[in-house]
């Protein structure tokens, strides 16, 4: 068992918190904010709650339990006093995760692992020296509790028995650590999904299709195959040559990232941020909560069901 710090209590550390918690790891959480802290404990209770009805937590686990194994602290000296990992999940602002850092650099132990989760920053320059040989980032997705991709990108000086401590930890976990051979924004998935939000937008500003139809040939065309075959694989089958001819053949330049789009922006001015607002794209009707505890359990059983089919692609299959 490992004694883990998560800084940042938010959409992404409280459930990251949750994951080491089930992982067997004594987790201790704090946030500059103490109305996300108070609010943290509630969410992860939920969360719990529907990954024990869905079998993916053991069944004697209670909040009472829960509350054991991650315990809620107002100062950050106090939150990592013995750690040895920190997992920094604050918001996405350099100056905020310099300070952050520069702090750790006076209160932490010496030795401890620093992993940012950080989504598009370079993190690596904000980071002082005596704390380079143990920084690196491991960017989880949400919801962390269920997704099983986590990219980890070493620092420049990272030691690389740091990093093969943190790999073994989440592997222990179930979960899927992606190593990446050098920093990038947005890593590899991230930079998959921008690139094809690029595109679903500009198909809806021409009004080529609604979102419900767009979403439509996602989920019945490309979803289907995805999660069996992913890209190479599926082009494997598909047969290279024919690949080969359609980039040779190709008519259409993929349209460039949107800086802005005026269907988001007349969404956000109208109020319609999403799901916690009642609607976006869609209608959200009902208790927000409820609808996220339903996706999870959509999501744990697409889960639960992609284990018995399994893949024909991945890392497994690396020659």
């Amino acid at each position: 068992m490992a004694r883990i710090a998560v800084i940042g209590a938010g959409t992404m550390g409280h459930a990251i918190a949750l994951v080491y918690a089930l992982g067997g790891h004594q987790v201790r959480l704090t946030d500059s904010s103490m109305k996300t802290l108070d609010r943290a404990q509630g969410l992860m209770e939920s969360a719990l709650a529907t990954l024990v009805a869905g079998g993916e937590a053991p069944a004697d686990w209670t909040s009472a339990h829960l509350a054991q194994a991650v315990t809620r602290h107002p100062t950050l000296a106090e939150t990592v006093d013995g750690a040895e990992f920190i997992v920094e999940a604050i918001i996405e602002t350099p100056e905020a995760k310099r300070a952050l850092f520069e702090e750790l650099d006076r209160v932490a132990p010496p030795n401890a692992i620093i992993a940012s989760n950080t989504s598009q920053l370079d993190v690596f320059p904000l980071i002082p020296a005596a704390r380079q040989k143990k920084a690196m980032i491991t960017h989880w997705y949400t919801p962390p509790y269920l997704v099983d991709l986590v990219d980890v990108i070493p620092g420049p000086d990272c030691d690389p028995a740091a990093l093969e401590a943190v790999e073994g930890v989440l592997k222990a976990m179930g979960k899927q650590p992606l190593r990446l051979k050098k920093f990038v924004p947005g890593y590899v998935a991230n930079r998959i999904q921008g690139a094809i939000g690029a595109e679903v937008q500009h198909l809806l500003e021409e009004g080529v299709a609604t979102a419900a139809e767009i979403d439509a040939a996602i989920i019945h065309g490309l979803a289907l195959r995805l999660p069996i075959l992913a890209v190479f694989a599926k082009a494997d089958f598909t047969g290279l040559a024919l690949s080969q001819a359609i980039l040779r053949n190709g008519s259409y330049t993929p349209p460039p990232p949107r800086r802005q789009s005026a269907t988001l922006d007349a969404l956000v001015e109208q109020g319609r941020t999403g799901v916690l607002a009642g609607g976006g794209y869609y209608d959200w009707p009902g208790d927000p909560a409820e609808l996220f505890q339903d996706r999870d359990r959509r999501l744990i059983e697409l889960k639960q069901a992609m284990r018995k089919i399994g893949t024909m692609a991945g890392l497994e299959r690396d020659l």
